[in-house]
Formats: C-alpha cells, structure tokens, sequence
C-alpha cells in the first residue's frame, strides 16, 4: 500500500483568495488587463505574480494569466477582481468603442417592437 503524498506547493484555491468564492466585480475569462502600478508592498504573493506577468505583456485575458501562472481561474479572477478594485489593473476600453445614442436608440425600439 502506498502513502498518500502530499505536494508541499500545494495551496487550496481558498487560502489563495482569503476564502471568497467570488469575485468582488464582473469578470470572465475574456476580460483583458494591463498593470498600471506596481505591486505594494503588502499585496500577495498571487497579486505579485499576477501583475508581474501583466506587466511582462500587453493587455491579457485572465484566462491567458491563469495559463501564464498555471492557476485556476476561479482564483484569477478574484485576485484580477481585487487588483482593478485597487487600480493596479485597467480593463482597457477602446475610446472609438462608445455606441452611437442614434444605434441604442434603434436597439431599444427594436426591443420594444419585439415585447408587444
């Protein structure tokens, strides 16, 4: 019979994120990061890596950063979550990305057309 082994690297997902199952905004996968500020000095060690890796590249998707950091995305996200809460991270958003107010409007008549 063998002895169950244990990795001594192994930290559970809940201690790496305090013991939250959520993260504090809404962010996928998809969502992309660039790092706007360095690590405090009190932030942890995932925080460190994650805006480590952040600043190494462009702007990335948290499912590029888990892959980078070989972490499971749930706890990605709540760290990425965390970090833009503290504005070490931006979501960047295109500044040619703001809808027209003449197409939301065609949206939200289209959308009422349909609910009669």
């Amino acid at each position: 019979m063998s002895k169950h082994r244990r990795d001594p690297d192994l930290v559970r997902a809940y201690v790496r994120t305090g013991g939250r199952t959520r993260a504090s905004r809404s962010v996928d996968l998809v969502t992309l990061v660039v790092a706007a500020q360095d690590p405090t000095p009190g932030a942890s060690p995932d925080a460190r890596r994650v805006l480590n890796v952040c600043s190494r590249h462009a702007a990335l998707s948290l499912a590029e950063v888990a892959a980078y950091l070989d972490l499971p995305p749930s706890v990605v996200k709540i760290v990425v979550s965390d970090l833009l809460d503290s504005g070490h991270l931006v979501n960047p958003t295109p500044a040619d990305y703001v809808p027209e107010v003449a197409l939301l409007e065609e949206v939200l008549n289209g959308l009422r057309a349909l609910a009669v």
